[in-house]
């Protein structure tokens, strides 16, 4: 099984510590934190970052508030409307946050506190085993793709969706991993996702697991697909409604609309509890705003070597920063999920088959 080389979180006593993302690829830094305001501080920041991992951290953070507080009634649900409004798009952060309602409403008070830190446990431990299981299911239809001449496979990716985005190897990094590992010939090429930049984390990933990689502006992707020089693409989801539209990381849909005009698969890594049945369609997900300064300015090492912000634009510029798009589900080839390879057509009879 996969193992990650640097935690993204863990329980340290009664405090979670995460591994600062807004620090990468620059730095390693590990923040400890202590209540359930700096939890909620840390994935608003994105600190902790990735539609698994935030269910993860935001587990953890039910557990610190109920510990630091009376465990009563009226602390959880602080606790959980806290957490739920820190990242809307993301469906697995409210999926973790309704699971430890679940799990926590029954228990005396007195037993809660310790409660929540086990189901926060296990909820990062099932993480990493559904991430292993999406690996293998993506590592198959990789396999299955037609065979190139004089050069690697090739999959593009957007964002950053591998194993500094869940407890485990990644949601569309897994199969990448998983190919690797079995000896296929793979290149990876990485979109540097403005404007948060997260293609830097995948090309840190994937150059200290020793996987060949491109990092490419954004705008370039369309013309490697009409090319012919990319395979598949391959990314992650912040949500799949139930008709299996799928926001992810702004983007995303310009990948996909360049792939369905190139005749390339993309591809939708993401577990079960990504998808949605609740949300309708695309058009009811809705779409994080984030703030100005993220397009106006750019992280980077100044001439020292030290992590620096560099000014782009005045500060008056008037800016639009959705942090999602939408991509319909006639653009997705397929979802990779721990259950198997889901067609879209399917996904209503996909959903329904989860139903308790």
């Amino acid at each position: 099984m996969f193992v990650q080389p640097i935690p993204t979180l863990r329980r340290d006593g009664d405090a979670l510590v995460v591994l600062d993302q807004t620090e990468l690829p620059w730095r390693v830094v590990e923040r400890r934190l202590t209540t359930l305001d700096e939890v909620a501080a840390a994935i608003a920041a994105m600190r902790v970052r990735g539609a698994p991992l935030l269910g993860c951290a935001a587990a953890f953070g039910v557990a610190l508030a109920l510990t630091s507080n009376a465990a009563d009634d009226a602390t959880l649900d602080h606790a959980l409307a806290t957490l739920r409004a820190t990242r809307p798009t993301a469906v697995n952060l409210a999926w973790a946050l309704e699971r430890m309602a679940a799990r926590l409403r029954p228990l005396p008070f007195a037993a809660r506190a310790e409660a929540a830190w086990v189901e926060a446990e296990a909820i990062r431990i099932d993480d990493a085993q559904r991430c292993e299981a999406i690996g293998a299911h993506g590592l198959a239809l990789l396999r299955a793709l037609p065979p190139r001449a004089g050069r690697p496979l090739r999959a593009m990716t957007h964002c950053n969706a591998g194993w500094l985005a869940t407890s485990g190897a990644g949601t569309a990094l897994a199969p990448i991993y998983a190919a690797h590992t079995a000896g296929v010939d793979i290149e990876v090429v990485v979109s540097e996702t403005r404007p948060r930049q997260q293609g830097l984390l995948t090309a840190w990933e994937l150059a200290a697991a020793g996987v060949p990689h491109l990092l490419v502006a954004d705008n370039a992707a369309g013309l490697l697909l009409a090319r012919g020089e990319v395979d598949a693409v391959v990314v992650g989801a912040d949500r799949i409604a139930a008709n299996g539209d799928v926001a992810n990381k702004v983007g995303t849909y310009l990948k996909a609309l360049a792939a369905r005009a190139a005749g390339v698969p993309f591809y939708v890594a993401a577990p079960v509890s990504t998808f949605d049945a609740a949300t309708p369609d695309g058009a009811a997900i809705p779409i994080e705003e984030r703030a100005a300064d993220e397009v106006l300015a750019i992280a980077g090492l100044d001439g020292d070597g030290h992590p620096a912000r560099l000014r782009l634009a005045p500060m008056t510029t008037r800016v639009a920063n959705p942090a999602f798009d939408v991509t319909p589900a006639a653009l997705v080839s397929a979802f990779i999920t721990e259950r198997g390879i889901v067609e879209p057509a399917r996904v209503v009879e996909f959903l329904r088959s989860l139903a308790p």
